[in-house]
């Protein structure tokens, strides 16, 4: 039992190694100087026609906020319409776009609920009332964002070069309310500097990543398709799947508002969790297929793999059997019993302090190399970077939760009125 224990345990850790060994590669790719100069096309030669779309449920205390900021876009505005779709409003989220500036729908329907079917909704009321506008892309956000100035015109640089679909650099709003909205953040600024900016330098697709990203118009000719609960996940596995490079836009910047409390984190974080299994399930055996063809898209697809799937599951698996192992042990006591007590725990504590350090790698590094854009004072950054490890800890429990309870789209309240002045002054 201690040998398979042993086995076990030394197993799991060498597979979780091998499989995410390229993400230190990717580390060390988006610190080097010499490849950063892949990072940005050269300016557009042309300024093409966009829309911005918003899909909104009761967000009457930001989105004026967000709108006022696609307004004051550093780009002609008559290459720029914003588009809000109210869904399932009680608030008066419509009226407020409005006066705002932008062209609002309203949607009641209770029985197609998520952001997916409100996006695929406006697309259709877009196809049907403003084709002869002749949108040849979209940026699609959260009511809750604000935008810097220059995205559109940032962004316009990657559609102007090929690129169909391109996320952003996905700031915060609120990084120094508390450990969990830094957690947050953290978490999104890394993904922006050590996952998509690497992807960007060595020409692999990036991920969408919720909010603030952007779609051609030819890639929705079938309207907004993606109605799981990480439609965003769905459609980056898709994007991957057919070959279609997302691109990532580092200059183009967004602001996004975090969750403040515990139990709305855990609430989002669980349908994200049951999105992840729901993409896995729909898209596992197509990635690894497409990741072992050796085709230009291969090592994509294996990337939006290992992005799905399997470190939560393996993690969960292993730290369940460890610790049936000690309730077992802890049930009959005996010499032997103590010692698996001690083989469990040590394994245990073993990978623990394994995935705290590694975390502690990344946040320390997203740290250091992003300090002057995280809008908190220097005992904040410092201290929440060593909570940024139990946050992701906590995504043991999401996942558990995740795997056995059903779990529909809720929206989540915002309430931080911030507006871009305020932010880019701090």
């Amino acid at each position: 039992m201690l040998q398979f224990i042993n086995d076990f345990n030394q197993g799991i850790f060498i597979l979780l190694t091998v499989i995410y060994l390229y993400q230190f590669y990717y580390l060390w790719v988006s610190l080097s100087s010499r490849r950063r100069k892949n990072l940005l096309p050269a300016p557009a030669a042309k300024n093409h026609k966009y829309a911005a779309i918003i899909a909104a449920r009761n967000e009457g205390t930001v989105i004026g906020e967000l709108i006022r900021s696609l307004k004051d876009q550093n780009y002609p505005q008559h290459l720029l319409d914003i588009f809000v779709i109210a869904d399932n409003c009680t608030d008066d989220t419509a009226q407020k776009a409005r006066e705002a500036g932008a062209i609002v729908y309203q949607r009641q329907n209770q029985s197609l609920v998520g952001k997916g079917y409100a996006l695929d909704e406006l697309f259709r009321k877009i196809r049907a009332y403003h084709r002869q506008a002749g949108y040849e892309a979209f940026f699609i956000f959260d009511a809750d964002n604000l935008v810097d100035r220059n995205f559109v015109r940032e962004m316009n640089r990657l559609y102007d070069h090929g690129y169909l679909a391109a996320t952003c650099y996905r700031n915060s709003k609120n990084y120094d309310t508390n450990w969990i909205t830094a957690g947050y953040s953290l978490w999104f600024l890394r993904e922006a500097r050590f996952l998509n900016a690497p992807r960007m330098m060595l020409g692999n697709s990036c991920a969408v990543s919720g909010t603030g990203f952007m779609v051609a118009s030819s890639l929705l000719s079938q309207g907004w398709k993606w109605h799981l609960l990480t439609e965003d996940i769905q459609f980056s596995v898709e994007c991957a799947l057919k070959g279609v490079t997302i691109g990532y836009c580092e200059t183009a910047v967004i602001y996004d508002e975090q969750p403040t409390t515990f139990r709305q984190s855990w609430q989002q974080r669980l349908r994200w969790s049951k999105g992840f299994y729901q993409v896995t399930r729909h898209y596992g055996l197509s990635l690894l297929e497409a990741a072992t063809e050796g085709s230009k898209k291969s090592f994509s697809c294996y990337d939006m793999l290992m992005t799905i799937a399997p470190a939560t599951l393996v993690t969960v698996l292993g730290i369940t059997i460890n610790l049936l192992l000690l309730i077992s042990a802890l049930v009959e006591p005996s010499f032997i019993t103590a010692r698996l007590i001690r083989a469990t725990g040590r394994a245990i504590l073993f990978a623990v302090i394994n995935i705290y350090l590694a975390l502690m790698l990344f946040g320390t590094a997203t740290l250091i190399t992003e300090w002057k854009r995280i809008r908190a004072s220097v005992v904040r950054k410092v201290c929440f970077l060593f909570t940024f490890p139990i946050f992701i800890f906590t995504y043991i429990p999401i996942s558990l939760v995740a795997l056995v309870r059903k779990v529909q789209w809720t929206p989540i309240h915002h309430t931080v009125l911030k507006n871009i002045n305020e932010i880019r002054d701090f």
